[in-house]
């Protein structure tokens, strides 16, 4: 059964004429959260001094259903006790941000590992004995990828299990394992165990922190916080840049030392992060869940588990009889389309396009490899911040179609560049600024959107193993990209693989249009029914 939005809820209950007339002419924010169900008149709540708590009836599909223990409460304050009163208190934001802040330490450690080993991958080699084995090198780099793989797969696992925060402390464990043996190795061997450890935790990061994210933001703030995730990735990027300019590469091992610190601080962080509330009522524990929705979201917070509480169910025996498998997640409209998005953002080229451009920069004039890796850094976050302020104005749809489009277009002016003689005194200029404009039109939307819709487009029952699904593919797809690219290139050309990069992202704009729905401004219950 999918959840209910408040407009729902209004149209199966029974109000006179004019309380329906004064409730529907209220904007959503202002209502106050007053229903009568079932023949019973709630009156005169402005006169309330305090908040109470009410059950709801609600009737759905025949059954009639009550969600209690606190899932919808009715807030009211006056301003010298009069009717008309609409003194009503904003709650702070302060709880919802630390938790995104400790949340998203999990994304810098994503960042950071991913980018750390670019520059004193040499000295490494030099020190641990395989100095020009080309294979063995890539083996430090790819162990990465492969941790993350097999991480990613098991993060709905562990979500759904123990629960997203102490989700979040299990995943400190191989961050922190994987950053001091990879600092203290002494060999090939060690070396290779805590890139693969640090790489499963990365994994796990990847699935648990959009994942979490999209269960306590509010709804109207959702996209905004969502896209902290990737803001927050791009500056472990840059972390492990600056860490590379800043140390010589023989001191590599101070390098994965300050790897351990984010892990470090998720643990000292954890005391006060909030459990999902969205989580505690999918498990039926309904006292914990509506504490938790008012402590992130103010008094009315509690009223936005009805649907997640109906949906789910909130007798623990029906929830167990009903555990989804990998085919309720095949059939899920929503686990399809967020799993085909972060396919397509592979398949669309960002990694050749970063796996390049150092050449792209040197043939420009710009001979400092450090120096375009900070540049196309930057612009990955330039890009980023407009994306995370724009993301609950624009909405996601129109991002994801400016942001594939614009990518399309900066690959067909490199085939260009690539190919036309008569561009031939050009072609650094070129591939210069299209890299550039590739790089912020991909963080506008390719980057942030697709990590940010796959929680907010599945059922509460699917979400985790939806997002560790798509996830998995991402990871899959990012190995296998890396593999096939050189080869691919060796025999089709560059502006023949371009060519087939630009065409998967006009692919996607297609498939945006037809097949993505827009989620700005709406709770994840309305979503749910969107797509039922």
């Amino acid at each position: 059964m999918t959840g209910h939005s408040l407009a729902d809820l209004r149209s199966q209950c029974h109000l006179a004429p004019h309380q329906q007339r004064a409730f529907c002419n209220r904007s959503r924010s202002q209502r106050p959260l007053t229903t009568a169900c079932g023949g019973l008149a709630i009156k005169g709540l402005q006169r309330l001094r305090q908040s109470k708590t009410l059950p709801l009836l609600m009737r759905t599909q025949g059954n009639t259903r009550l969600a209690r223990h606190g899932l919808l409460q009715v807030s009211a304050s006056t301003a010298g006790g009069g009717p008309g009163s609409k003194d009503i208190k904003q709650h702070s934001l302060g709880p919802v941000l630390w938790c995104v802040a400790i949340a998203t330490l999990g994304a810098f450690s994503f960042g950071y590992h991913a980018s750390i080993v670019n520059g004193p991958l040499g000295a490494i080699a030099s020190e641990l004995g395989f100095k020009g084995d080309a294979a063995k090198a890539g083996l430090v780099v790819s162990s990465l990828l492969a941790g993350a793989a097999v991480g990613s797969l098991s993060g709905s696992t562990l979500a759904d299990s123990l629960g997203r925060k102490n989700a979040f402390a299990a995943n400190a464990v191989p961050l922190l394992a994987g950053a001091l043996l990879s600092a203290t190795a002494s060999s090939l061997v060690p070396m290779v165990a805590g890139r693969a450890i640090a790489g499963f935790g990365i994994g796990l990061a990847s699935a648990l922190v959009p994942l979490y994210i999209s269960e306590v933001a509010p709804a109207d703030k959702r996209g905004t916080l969502g896209s902290v995730n990737q803001l927050v990735i791009c500056f472990g990027i840059l972390g492990a840049l600056v860490v590379n300019v800043i140390l010589p590469a023989a001191d590599w091992r101070k390098m994965f030392y300050f790897a351990a610190i984010p892990p470090a601080l998720v643990i000292l962080g954890l005391a006060k992060l909030k459990e999902s509330p969205r989580w505690l009522a999918s498990k039926g524990r309904a006292k914990e869940a509506s504490q938790n929705a008012e402590a992130l979201w103010g008094p009315s917070g509690p009223a936005q588990l009805t649907g997640d509480a109906v949906s789910a169910g909130t007798d623990k025996a029906v929830h167990k009889a009903t555990q989804p498998g990998l085919g309720d997640l095949l059939k899920n409209r929503g686990a399809m389309i967020g799993t085909a998005m972060f396919l397509f953002q592979q398949l669309a080229g960002i990694n050749a396009i970063i796996y390049f451009s150092s050449d792209v920069f040197a043939k420009a004039g710009v001979q400092s490899g450090a120096v375009a890796s900070a540049v196309v850094g930057g612009m990955n976050v330039v890009g980023t911040i407009v994306a995370a302020s724009a993301m609950d104005k624009a909405g996601r749809k129109q991002l994801l179609r400016l942001s594939f489009g614009g990518m399309g277009l900066s690959m067909l002016a490199m085939v260009a560049g690539l190919s036309l003689s008569s561009l031939a005194h050009l072609r650094g200029s070129i591939a210069l600024w299209g890299t550039l404009a590739y790089v912020l039109t991909f963080s506008l939307g390719a980057g942030p959107v697709p990590g940010l819709l796959v929680p907010e487009i599945t059922p509460s029952r699917l979400r985790g193993q939806a997002v560790s699904l798509a996830l998995g593919v991402h990871w899959v797809a990012n190995f296998a990209i890396g593999q096939l690219f050189l080869p691919a290139v060796e025999k089709f050309g560059l502006p023949g693989v371009y060519l087939f990069f630009a065409a998967i992202c006009f692919i996607t704009v297609g498939f945006t249009q037809s097949s993505v729905p827009e989620t700005k401004g709406k709770s994840l219950e309305e979503v749910e029914a969107l797509l039922a």
